[in-house]
């Protein structure tokens, strides 16, 4: 804690190495002041909280000596006029005199601003009497605007310099050196000592009599006022500018000359832009962007505070010479210094001690400044460690730190000041890595506060939602891509539905299963061993290479610290493994209640389930501490005690996974179709072709035939590799991935590409190389398959569906004994659907009458061992009879025809 003395006395450490190597000076400068909070603030700090205001502007008459004329002078801030002691022209601009023979007085004002003070309808207003180069006003007196300052040195003078423009006002700028970065300096150099008549709350001091302890805005109206009734006031009106408020209190900052300590940072300014080059920057595009053009721009350092609480400035000064200061660098120094023993570094437990000073043996005492709160945070990496008074073997092992993170705003901040001290002391980044999380907006756009109240409080959302779902909802969204998320309740829940519930359903799969099965995991499968060549289905194959290749893609995305990248990698598993392989493995465990058990299914998922549990258990650490602790069942397990996996590149098949893609998106596909030609699954189709470049082995062929048959209830399922029979290929560029690569050479590419699809065995050809991990040359530039969009047009006739680089035929056309086996397919569904709501067990054995007439009877009869493997039906009749003895007794519609089934436990 940066309140604790081992802290603090290293803050004094690195203060006292910036001091040796004269990076610490004192100045007055002109820099953020909050006067609510009566203190300076840093540039980051007061570049926080800018906002759009209505101030007022106005224009005053300046009279110059020895001569009946008036320099125009504008402002928007009307208070700075107290102080005014100079005034500053360019020689830039062109200037002239001109007769305002309405006030039939004489004005001088940049030539280019006259559009601005006399309209249209105004021009025969004013005589421009001469041109005035601004040399020929430089050096000449005016009378004071008020008399506050009548005689100071060298003021009341038309300086020269080139910040001056005539974009805004009149081209002639009023100077109060003690309130504008520009006034100081140019008055700081024609030797004109700046006067600040404001208290520490930006009040007027007494000597301001007319606006004795008026806050500085509160004033602008009494001195308009006065200007006026002097006849000062050439022009009054109201402008709508940004104007930089204080982010603690929401109150307007003034800028102002502050006497103060500050860090060359400019100095250092080329080491701390190099070091900011070693540093891993995620997103990257800030490294060079919102950072990179800050460290370009950097500034020197305001680190003294005025505040009560805060690490004190190490700093005694003399009281016989100001000139003279002496620098404590440890707690054992003041104490060998004051002569006593001292145990807390806070300013009110040290600030009695005092020594004789080192040059001229004069009392020194404590200047009364803290440090600045960023100073502290900037000090972290070594005040943390109590580093060099601890630690100091192990500090460098530490140093700079593997990463940070911290919100966007830090770019200007934490993530600045950390740069700056450690470029200073060791020529050294803070920190390797850094991952950049953007703001949480609510709904409407605008962050989330605490002041506002604008959020769910975090207890509701996570008792109502859960944790993980919360984690793995931020974890997922552009926040951490230094991008602002619109935060909503709702993505949490969506989050949930589609990561954390099918995670957690698949668990109660295996659970239900096992359970009811007596299947229970050997030492081997509680250790994580698996043995890939005792699987024979290619499924069990297939779902093991997806597992290892997810831990593979987790590990070099996490070792990137691209954690936005992870979340979608670990959702696309539990997809593939519910939706998938699940799904298509119901049979090898359901067949298992009345044959021998399906030992490498039970085996397969058990590994792949305990494996993704500890790779999923960083980013949802309860569920998956759950799941874990249920599947090994022994006292004190953690999933986090647990090794993260690593992947097994043995165990990944490429290829195998890209044929099982070809298929998998051939089954979408057809569900797709069949729900586009309104056509169930329960209803079989005749024929399938499924058309892709991919190569598919026989091996494969073989599953997948199975599988989709199974998936899509299809007779034949064909593979072809040629779609020209039925889909045109186009190439399209993917402008959000090439226009700023290609920048004016887009358009060659697109002429090219236009050509290349005029010949479709050019096109196809092109992508075949794309999807084999090629690149390709287009109008001189290699390119590769994301690069591109490839569009497929399907050709008319037939039933088509195309994506991902696999088109599919579907047969729609239904012959009547297909007709009747989607009708034993319905009889099937509703018999399950009745076994569910009546509280069978799914092992229970029924004796099943169905009451049916026409089709629906035929349907039965001819598929009656089908429909009883499927319901576990021991006896089944069909009658037009009314139902028997039966204990379950129901009623179902299938094509509007009612028909009924009698139900009852076998054996019963």
């Amino acid at each position: 804690r940066t309140m604790d003395p081992s802290f603090m006395e290293s803050v004094w450490w690195v203060f006292s190495k910036l001091y040796e190597k004269g990076l610490v000076y004192k100045d007055h400068k002109i820099v953020p002041y909050s006067p609510r909070n009566a203190t300076v603030l840093s540039n980051f700090e007061a570049n926080q909280n800018y906002k759009d205001v209505q101030d007022p502007a106005v224009t005053v008459k300046v009279k110059l000596k020895n001569e009946d004329a008036y320099l125009l002078l504008w402002t928007t801030t009307p208070w700075t006029l107290i102080s005014n002691l100079a005034a500053c022209v360019s020689k830039k601009v062109e200037y002239v005199k001109i007769h305002d023979k309405v006030l039939d007085q004489h004005f001088y004002l940049a030539k280019q601003t006259l559009g601005s003070f006399y309209k249209k309808k105004q021009k025969n207003d004013y005589d421009i009497v001469s041109e005035v180069k601004a040399s020929e006003l430089v050096g000449r007196s005016y009378e004071p605007i008020f008399n506050y300052f009548a005689g100071h040195e060298n003021a009341f003078v038309v300086l020269e310099d080139d910040y001056v423009t005539a974009n805004d006002g009149t081209g002639i700028v009023h100077n109060a050196p003690a309130y504008g970065e520009d006034d100081f300096r140019v008055c700081k150099k024609a030797k004109i000592e700046l006067v600040d008549p404001l208290d520490v709350n930006g009040c007027f001091l007494p000597e301001i009599a007319e606006h004795k302890g008026e806050f500085v805005k509160d004033a602008d109206k009494g001195i308009i006022k006065r200007l006026k009734d002097s006849g000062a006031l050439f022009r009054h009106e109201t402008i709508v500018h940004s104007y930089a408020f204080c982010d603690r209190t929401d109150t307007p900052l003034i800028y102002r000359a502050v006497p103060a300590w500050y860090v060359r940072v400019e100095e250092i300014k080329d080491d701390l832009i190099a070091n900011n080059q070693k540093i891993n920057w995620v997103p990257s595009h800030l490294k060079d962007g919102r950072m990179g053009k800050w460290l370009e721009n950097a500034r020197d350092w305001a680190i003294s505070r005025n505040r009560f609480w805060g690490t004190p400035m190490p700093i005694w000064q003399c009281g016989a010479d100001e000139e003279h200061f002496h620098v404590i660098g440890s707690l054992e120094e003041l104490e060998k210094l004051g002569g006593e023993k001292v145990e807390d570094l806070h300013k009110h437990k040290i600030d009695h001690i005092k020594f004789p000073c080192p040059k001229c043996s004069a009392e020194m005492s404590r200047i009364d400044d803290v440090f600045d709160c960023w100073f502290e945070s900037g000090s972290m990496p070594y005040a943390q460690r109590h580093y060099p008074f601890e630690n100091n073997e192990g500090f460098l092992d530490h140093f700079p730190g593997d990463f940070i993170a911290e919100g966007l705003d830090q770019t200007r901040g934490w993530f600045y000041t950390l740069n700056i001290l450690s470029t200073a002391l060791f020529n050294k980044p803070a920190f390797k890595n850094v991952v950049v999380n953007g703001i949480i907006c609510d709904e409407t756009g605008k962050k989330m506060s605490k002041r506002h109240g604008n959020y769910t409080p975090p207890d509701i959302l996570v008792g109502k939602q859960g944790a993980d779902s919360v984690r793995l909802y931020l974890l997922n969204s552009n926040v951490l891509k230094g991008e602002n998320l619109i935060f909503k309740d709702q993505g949490v829940q969506e989050t949930t539905r589609a990561t954390l519930l099918p995670y957690w359903n698949a668990f109660s799969f295996l659970n239900t299963y096992a359970n009811a099965d007596g299947w229970l995991p050997s030492d081997a499968d509680l250790k994580g061993e698996l043995d890939v060549s005792q699987l024979d289905s290619l499924l069990d194959q297939w779902i093991v290479s997806r597992l290892h290749t997810a831990i593979k893609q987790v590990h070099e995305e996490m070792e990137s610290y691209k954690l936005y990248q992870v979340v979608p990698v670990l959702t696309q598993f539990i997809d593939e493994l519910t939706n998938w392989y699940i799904r298509l493995s119901r049979r090898r465990f359901w067949s298992a209640k009345t044959e021998q058990k399906d030992e490498s299914a039970y085996r397969t998922l058990f590994h792949v389930i305990l494996q993704f549990s500890k790779l999923l258990a960083p980013f949802a650490p309860f569920t998956t501490d759950a799941v874990f602790q249920s599947l090994v069942d022994q006292e004190g397990a953690s999933v986090h005690l647990e090794d993260m996996p690593m992947p097994n590149n043995l165990l990944i098949n490429e290829e195998l996974e890209l044929e099982m893609a070809v298929i998998r998106t051939g089954a979408e596909l057809g569900r797709g179709l069949r729900n586009h030609k309104k056509i169930k699954v329960r209803q079989p189709l005749s024929e399938l072709k499924i058309v892709s470049i991919q190569s598919i082995s026989d091996k494969t062929k073989q599953t997948a035939i199975e599988l989709l048959s199974q998936e899509l209830n299809i007779k034949s399922v064909v593979f072809e590799s040629d779609d020209s029979k039925y889909v045109d290929l186009s190439f399209k560029p993917n402008l959000k991935l090439l226009g700023k690569k290609l920048g004016k050479d887009l358009g060659k590419v697109r002429g090219e590409l236009g050509e290349i699809n005029k010949d479709s065995s050019k096109v196809r050809k092109i992508i075949a190389e794309l999807t084999s991990g090629k690149s390709v040359q287009v109008a001189g530039h290699d390119l590769v398959e994301e690069e591109f969009i490839i569009e497929r047009a399907v050709k008319g006739g037939l039933d088509v569906a195309t994506g991902k680089n696999v088109t599919i035929v579907l047969d729609t056309q239904i012959s009547e004994q297909l007709e009747i086996e989607g009708l034993a397919r319905e009889v099937i569904n509703r018999v399950q659907n009745f076994r569910k709501d009546s509280g069978l067990d799914v092992s229970d054995r029924i004796d099943l009458q169905v009451l049916a007439h026409d089709k629906i009877a035929q349907a039965v009869e001819s598929h009656k061992d089908f429909i009883a493997s499927e319901t576990l039906a021991k006896k089944i009749d069909v009658s037009e009879k009314p139902i028997g003895d039966k204990k379950f007794v129901g009623s179902f519609v299938i094509n509007e025809q009612e028909c009924s089934m009698g139900m009852s436990v076998h054996g019963s």
